[in-house]
């Protein structure tokens, strides 16, 4: 079969045939991992630049797979990148947004050619599974679509407004702020970079990019199709590492920045924003604590399984990830007995296999957090399943644990309450559907949550009551997890943002100009 009649992957895809996906990829990746391993420099302004500390950056499935050189660049790189970026930013601001949508569209296209070397680089540098992988570089592809649809849809965010005179001609325009600095996670390493990316190049605005360390090869693809489709030279600059990140965020050239990670790096970033003469737009979404409701009208078999593909797809290394679930006590033990048992069944693993569910997390750190919350989980309450870390071929070089529910746990503990960003959640009873959202809401994050009830009433009042950006009800293919562009928006509330408008949806793009009126008197 070619490539481009196999079966399209998404995050939400359930019942379909993909053996010829794998197939094709059984080949694909082998191939793919033997031209790993080369030294990859920054960008600035259209050429490399080797300014910097040269680290190795290895795969998490497998510490010996090197998967490439990168640069960790000097505050010195830092400073050319976003002088760069500000030579580029007129001629780019004046450029016509038709002509600035033809550029990313073409963008889009060559990603779109390039979407299994996209989506092998993601599995190889995160760990991810094959389909969550392939998904990703999907939804980079219609991001961009998506973004260049809503420029034209908007005829580019200008429109004539009422006259107060005949002879006045009014009208309103968004305009480009200036450069933006883009510093994105290492969990959505195509995804989340170019949705932060095509904001801010499609409102007129120019970008100095920092993709997370553990994903340097994703990053250097994202730019290589930006640049190849026409970006002028210093439009996009890239640079790596961990120390180019902070470098980057208290650079005071920066007009505008988008960051995408914890809470606290997110708050401390809008902070120090808000610090200068005047204020400069903060695009920053910060994680979630996201619970899910079950009530004694659920299906409790659709609750199960839409819990766990939520909870433990990329070993729970997801924003969005389902951490905490209410049950109504009376469903409560047969809920619980449902999720061990499907949690029992998934396969950890090496992600290159096409069987694998789960991959191993990040890093060392990662391991020492989970090791940490399986142990505070063991002295407060009870792991039902998992808490162990896999040993032996062929887990001795990556991080592999086991996915883990845990029940019992006292209502404010800190489990229950903080963002893990790991395999591991934790059964609650609650009273009632209102018992349970009253103490879901008490968390400080907003992102997404879901529910599963057979009643309309409430699923009504779910959706009315829970203080998340994101809802879902009675989603099998996971309960908080598998938005999609132009069809979820991903918007934190509370703590997991600081707008109020999501990305993926028609508000994001906005926030990244600046409005103008205009008034003009005709002779």
């Amino acid at each position: 079969m070619s490539p481009d009649n196999l079966p399209r992957v998404t995050y939400s895809n359930i019942g379909v045939d993909f053996t010829p996906l794998h197939d094709m990829l059984d080949a694909a990746i082998p191939a793919f991992k033997r031209g790993l391993g080369v030294f990859h420099p920054n960008l600035i302004a259209g050429k490399a630049d080797w300014d910097g500390r040269r680290y190795r950056e290895r795969s998490p499935i497998d510490d010996r797979l090197l998967v490439g050189e990168f640069v960790e660049a000097t505050a010195a790189a830092v400073d050319r990148a976003v002088k760069a970026a500000k030579r580029a930013f007129a001629a780019w601001a004046a450029t016509p947004w038709p002509e600035r949508v033809a550029t990313l569209r073409r963008a889009a296209d060559i990603l779109a050619r390039r979407k299994y070397d996209l989506g092998i680089a993601c599995l190889i540098e995160v760990g991810k599974s094959r389909l969550e992988s392939m998904g990703e570089a999907e939804e980079a592809h219609d991001l961009i679509a998506y973004y260049c649809d809503e420029m034209e849809r908007n005829r580019g965010f200008a429109r004539d407004m009422r006259r107060a005179f005949p002879q006045e001609a009014t009208s309103l325009v968004l305009r480009p702020v200036g450069v933006f600095g883009v510093i994105a996670p290492f969990n959505f390493p195509a995804a989340l970079s170019i949705n932060m990316i095509a904001g801010a190049l499609l409102g007129g605005n120019t970008v100095v990019y920092k993709p997370a360390p553990q994903a340097g090869l994703a990053g250097r693809l994202l730019v290589d199709a930006l640049i190849e489709a026409g970006l002028p030279a210093g439009a996009i600059n890239l640079l790596c590492g961990e120390a180019a990140g902070r470098r980057l965020a208290n650079h005071p050239g920066l007009d505008g920045i988008a960051f995408t990670g914890s809470h606290a790096v997110g708050m401390e970033i809008y902070r120090k924003f808000a610090k200068g003469v005047y204020a400069r737009p903060v695009v920053v979404e910060m994680g979630g604590k996201n619970p899910a409701y079950v009530t004694a009208k659920a299906d409790l078999d659709a609750a199960a399984e839409g819990v766990m593909r939520s909870a433990f797809g990329l070993q729970g290394q997801k924003c969005s990830a389902w951490s905490v679930v209410y049950v109504e006590r009376a469903a409560h033990k047969d809920f619980l007995h449902l999720l061990r048992d499907k949690t029992a069944k998934l396969k950890i693993g090496d992600p290159e296999s096409r069987d694998v569910y789960m991959g191993p997390v990040i890093d060392a750190e990662a391991g020492r957090r989970y090791a940490r919350a399986v142990a505070a989980a063991r002295k407060a309450g009870k792991v039902v399943c998992g808490g162990e870390r896999l040993k032996g071929d062929p887990y001795n070089h990556g991080c592999y644990v086991t996915p883990t529910v845990v029940a019992g746990l006292p209502d404010g503990h800190r489990l229950n309450r903080d963002e893990l960003f790991l395999p591991f959640v934790s059964v609650v009873p609650c009273s009632s559907l209102a018992d349970g959202i009253a103490r879901g809401n008490r968390v400080v994050y907003g992102l997404t949550a879901g529910v599963y009830s057979d009643d309309a009433g409430e699923i009504d009042f779910f959706f009315n009551t829970a203080e998340a950006g994101v809802l879902y009800a009675n989603r099998r293919s996971g309960t908080t997890t598998g938005a999609w562009p132009g069809i979820q928006t991903f918007c934190g509330w509370k703590g997991s943002g600081v707008s109020g408008k999501g990305g993926l949806g028609p508000f994001y793009l906005p926030q990244f100009m600046r409005e103008q009126s205009r008034t003009a008197m005709e002779r």
